[in-house]
């Protein structure tokens, strides 16, 4: 999978309801997304790059591999975060029995502050991949509600088809937690910041986040992400 932006902005967001949470996801597509997180010690960040570095380039020959993509906050050295898509659940399970991803565990545990601390998603709203540039810039919201008063799911679904129209768009795809369905991640991919700074002011996003801001159960927690490559 090609790398699209050296940006990456992480924003947690939450949907709350009993029968929504026992709720498995809606979709007919077999791919299955991780997204992973790991602080080490400051000190050690050299060597879990090249740990990662190593996981991504063997996880490249399993079955199933679609894309695995490393981050690193900005302002935040030795903070990661790990994109991964598979193609199907077996090809997921498999591989996370490979030699590959013990090792990495092994590497990561001599150095690590937090656990490493992946989650499983699948697909929810998800568009065509785009050939991205090194100007892109990437955003990543994971959305927190706690409340029924809105339809959550649908508001993030129009919220996709409508950003995809957006002038400099080039990904808006939404993935919904594979064991907790009321949660969902939105990846977008934008030609330029400048894009990015329109589609924040559109209406449509406004309106989204007018509708969505009652029920969020946390403030929003922004993350800028650099490419790790």
């Amino acid at each position: 999978m090609k790398r699209l932006s050296s940006v990456f902005v992480i924003v947690p967001i939450l949907l709350t309801s009993a029968a929504a949470q026992n709720r498995g996801p809606v979709t007919t597509d077999p791919a299955v997304y991780a997204v992973s997180y790991v602080e080490v010690m400051p000190s050690s960040r050299s060597a879990a790059i090249s740990a990662l570095k190593d996981y991504r380039d063997a996880s490249r020959k399993d079955d199933g591999f679609v894309g695995v993509e490393i981050f690193e906050q900005a302002g935040r050295a030795a903070h990661f975060v790990v994109l991964e898509k598979w193609a199907d659940q077996k090809t997921f399970d498999a591989h996370g029995m490979a030699a590959h991803m013990k090792k990495l565990l092994t590497q990561l545990d001599l150095i690590r502050l937090g656990g490493y601390d992946q989650r499983p998603y699948r697909t929810f709203a998800v568009g065509s991949t785009p050939s991205g540039n090194d100007r892109a810039v990437t955003v990543v919201a994971h959305v927190d509600t706690a409340g029924q008063q809105v339809d959550a799911p649908g508001l993030l679904r129009r919220l996709a088809e409508d950003s995809r129209k957006d002038e400099g768009n080039l990904r808006f795809d939404v993935l919904q937690q594979a064991m907790r369905a009321n949660h969902f991640t939105v990846v977008e991919v934008w030609r330029n910041e400048k894009a990015l700074e329109a589609h924040a002011a559109a209406a449509h996003t406004r309106q989204f986040r007018d509708a969505i801001q009652p029920v969020l159960g946390s403030p929003l927690d922004e993350r800028l992400l650099k490419a790790v490559e």
